[in-house]
């Protein structure tokens, strides 16, 4: 009986090891990719998670908790500006690669638009880590159906194959 319950301790123990193994392999291969390149990559559940609730935090009181933007979302205000636009199916997030998403994000639409755009949305670097905005619009894709995310997996790979 004590000789059957060390054998079970073993095996556990050997168990554990091999999944620290397996998790410390896995975390030296994400060191080497950035926010952009795991954006690519099928978020887990926790990196979801995680963007819901950066998401509430910073991009819901002008996207909407819904993802479903600002109303007139394509009609300039006063300003001259555009409202803010949907993240969710039915706006055009979905069109762009990681690349340009995560620029947007993290340096506001008017740095990568350029030619004087003006827009309401500031840009999140020193707000967020490079993380905090790839788990964020890894919550964004989330939600998004099959064929829309899909079509924009498509254009991340067309963008990444032109460098």
């Amino acid at each position: 009986m004590r000789r059957e319950g060390a054998t079970r301790a073993g095996m556990a123990g050997g168990v554990l090891a091999v999944a620290a193994i397996g998790l410390g392999v896995f975390l030296l291969a994400q060191q080497g990719a950035g926010p952009v390149d795991r954006l690519s990559d099928p978020a887990s559940a926790r990196t979801i998670a995680l963007g819901q609730v950066i998401y509430a935090d910073n991009c819901a009181v002008c996207h909407g908790a819904d993802l479903d933007g600002q109303p007139n979302w394509q009609t300039p205000l006063s300003s001259g500006r555009l409202p803010a636009p949907p993240h969710d199916a039915g706006g055009h997030t979905w069109h762009h690669p990681d690349e340009v998403l995560f620029d947007i994000t993290k340096h506001g639409p008017a740095a990568i638009v350029g030619n004087d755009y003006e827009s309401d949305m500031p840009g999140f670097e020193g707000i967020l880590t490079d993380d905090q905005i790839g788990a964020a619009l890894a919550y964004i894709k989330s939600t998004w159906p099959e064929r829309e995310r899909t079509y924009q997996q498509e254009r991340t790979r067309q963008w990444q194959s032109q460098d």
